[in-house]
């Protein structure tokens, strides 16, 4: 009976999550730096939304897909980084059973939104290099609602499968989280059974997940790759160069964090690397995407230029 109530004990009084505790010093500069980040992150995505539904010249797929991105990152941040705020600010390192289902749920399903939209926004950079005369007939709002659904479905149905299995693991008691989130690795350490089927099956999403997106891509960019490579003048190549570094940038972000933290056995990882790379690609890269797509874009610069124009006019009058 007593081993049933320990079973029970993070379902009924919830995670500890242990975090940057063991460093009271680094937690408040954590605090600081993490605030100013996320904000710039909610600024910055809710800016590139806003901007591409306002403006109709970016009504084209690209700035579709990038608006979903932008969403995402909201969502990414938000699912944990309000959370991780309050406990940095204070002694109270708890999250109730029932947050930290949510905030495992929402972070699988996003992280795997996303793997697979920037699949998509690589076929769309594809078909704009490769296919410049076919672009609009190929990338229609029908197929683009499709790829955006598809990204969407195989995100939830990771989370949906995953969630569940890692949450009802027999963890004996034990309530402390080494991290500051509940992500799926630190929780399947916890347990107190053999987790090798749940690890294996982790690993199969992951490939299906992280690894295939991750290929499309960069077959995608090998055929951008070679036809930039057959464009004759400079200012050409330059163009395609311009269209998709942006997008290669986010790709190389988001991309390199998460490999090291979920294409690894479960120990062989440094649980310091795996909490300050979760945190890079969790509020870092939503934060920085932005920034690198409206520094790099000459047609958001100018959307943007158009609303804090508008803005100024609506002031004087």
């Amino acid at each position: 009976m007593r081993a049933m109530e320990k079973a029970n004990d993070s379902s009924e009084y919830g995670f500890i999550l242990v975090g940057f505790s063991d460093r009271p010093k680094l937690e408040l500069i954590l605090f600081n730096v993490n605030l100013t980040l996320y904000s710039v992150a909610v600024l910055g995505n809710t800016t590139i939304i806003l901007v591409s539904i306002l403006d109709p010249r970016l009504h084209t797929p690209m700035y579709f897909f990038l608006a979903n991105l932008s969403f995402l990152d909201l969502c990414f941040s938000t699912s944990c980084i309000p959370q991780m705020l309050v406990n940095l600010w204070g002694p109270d390192k708890t999250i109730s059973y029932a947050g930290c289902a949510v905030q495992l749920f929402s972070f699988l399903s996003v992280g795997g939104i996303e793997c697979i939209l920037l699949a998509v926004m690589a076929y769309d950079r594809y078909v704009a290099v490769c296919k410049p005369l076919h672009y609009m007939a190929i990338m229609h709002t029908q197929l683009c609602l499709q790829l955006v659904a598809v990204a969407w479905i195989s995100g939830l149905v990771n989370a949906i499968v995953m969630s569940p299995l890692t949450m009802t693991l027999s963890r004996c008691g034990k309530r402390h989280v080494n991290h500051f989130l509940c992500e799926m690795p630190a929780l399947i350490k916890m347990a107190c059974v053999d987790v090798r089927a749940v690890e294996m099956l982790a690993f199969t999403f992951a490939i299906l997940i992280v690894l295939l997106p991750l290929f499309l891509i960069l077959v995608s960019y090998g055929y951008i790759a070679a036809a930039v490579m057959r464009i004759k003048s400079a200012a050409g190549r330059k163009k395609a160069f311009n269209t998709c570094s942006s997008h290669l940038t986010v790709v190389s972000l988001f991309y390199g964090s998460i490999i090291y933290i979920y294409m690894q056995p479960g120990n062989s990882s440094s649980q310091d690397k795996g909490k300050f790379l979760t945190l890079f690609y969790n509020l870092v890269t939503p934060m920085l995407n932005p920034l690198i797509y409206t520094l790099r874009n000459k047609e958001v610069k100018g959307a943007l230029k158009k609303v804090f124009d508008r803005q100024q006019e609506a002031k004087e009058r």
